[in-house]
């Protein structure tokens, strides 16, 4: 799957769940920057 439409997912899920990005981070025992990065599709590597 590419990384883009993996962040949409993860952004269209985490709207419709009404949570900011912090709050998925601190869910997820992540940064609000690597949620970010996520739903940007920013790669780690």
């Amino acid at each position: 799957m590419d990384q883009y439409v993996t962040g949409e997912i993860i952004r269209k899920l985490r709207e419709e769940k009404k949570m900011t990005q912090a709050e998925l981070a601190e869910k997820l025992s992540v940064s609000d920057k690597t949620v970010s990065k996520w739903e940007n599709g920013v790669s780690h590597s």
